[in-house]
């Protein structure tokens, strides 16, 4: 089996590392040929959640040679996509079409593997994918890129993946083989993963993973703290439950279980990752654009389609936008290195 995992930002470097750790066939694919390059030759740093450091070696090359004279291979693969959502444009989705090469026509069994977060990426990714396997993923690992070859995983949690498609891929013999050695895989190198294979259960992991972050990466970025600062005010807490409450009321609306301890699922991440900068706060800083059209947008957005308001992720969608601007007026990415 061979994974290709699109994208080297903290989430692409932490699973890259761990996988080729653990002995698994790994190629990361970069944004530059400078990352690819200074992988290929020195590997990926891995600062291990146990204090320790570990050298690993692995594949590495630019995407932009996705489309460069695909061979046909006879081993399964999964192509494991980790960029942020906004990154997701044409060009790209046609260079991770095109590392599946000859294998969509049959010669080999491969599928995608989308770690995305917000709503909307799968119908994007399914369309650019035509006929193959596609797979939804969420993970409460924290991880943070230090340099473009060095990952500190900072917080364990857990790895979900599931077939979306209740007609599809979990009910094929040879799928739910291939589900299975990816499943096996990813726990020898650590991750506490799991398969799901029931879409609506893999669809309420998405909305409460949404639910987390649609209030934790706006209200780190607005007020310029790390995860675990964010509750340990009176005023902040306030906000953060009033947002808590307008996203899940509006994504219960849109179909996802009520969560019996929802608030504090977000106090947990908080708690877990404390010393966290969140990836919002990350992009806000550096003048980058954010995910916030995908969490925050992505919630607005179910909200319109149900007849609800939003008006505090509306505000929350403005305020970051607000300072998008101020920091990058331009809209231009100030770090094409962090492909994540």
């Amino acid at each position: 089996m061979q994974i290709h995992v699109v994208g080297a930002g903290s989430i692409g470097l932490l699973i890259s590392a761990k996988l080729a750790a653990a002995g698994a066939r790994v190629t990361i694919w970069t944004r530059t040929m400078e990352q690819a390059e200074l992988i290929a030759k020195q590997g990926l740093l891995l600062h291990r959640l146990d204090g320790k450091e570990q050298a690993v070696r692995l594949r590495s090359d630019w995407i932009e040679h996705a489309n460069a004279n695909p061979t046909i291979e006879h081993a399964s693969k999964w192509i494991i996509i980790t960029v942020k959502q906004t990154h997701l444009d044409d060009a790209l989705l046609s260079r991770i079409a095109a590392l599946a090469g000859p294998a969509r026509e049959g010669q080999a069994f491969t599928a995608v593997l989308a770690l995305q977060n917000g709503i909307g990426h799968m119908r994007k990714i399914g369309d650019a994918m035509t006929g193959m396997p596609l797979y939804a993923a969420v993970t409460s690992d924290g991880a943070r890129r230090l340099d473009m070859r060095t990952v500190s995983h900072t917080g364990a949690g857990e790895l979900w993946f599931g077939s979306m498609d209740e007609k599809g891929s979990n009910g094929d013999k040879r799928s739910g083989n291939e589900q299975k050695m990816l499943l096996k895989t990813l726990q020898s190198a650590g991750f506490a993963a799991f398969l799901s294979n029931d879409s609506e259960e893999m669809m309420d992991r998405i909305y409460n993973k949404l639910l987390v972050n649609a209030v934790i990466n706006p209200l780190t970025s607005i007020f310029d703290v790390n995860n675990g600062d964010l509750p340990n005010h009176p005023r902040r807490e306030a906000l953060m439950r009033a947002l808590y409450a307008e996203s899940e009321m509006i994504l219960v609306k849109a179909g996802m279980t009520p969560p019996r301890e929802g608030w504090q699922s977000v106090l947990d991440v908080c708690g877990r990752t404390s010393g966290n900068i969140s990836s919002m706060l990350s992009d806000v800083r550096a003048g980058r654009s954010t995910e916030i059209e995908a969490i925050n947008g992505g919630i607005a957005d179910l909200a319109e389609r149900h007849g609800i308001n939003a008006p505090l992720n509306l505000a929350v969608m403005a305020l970051i936008e607000a300072m998008q601007a101020r920091t990058n007026p331009k809209g231009v990415s100030l770090d094409g290195r962090d492909m994540e």
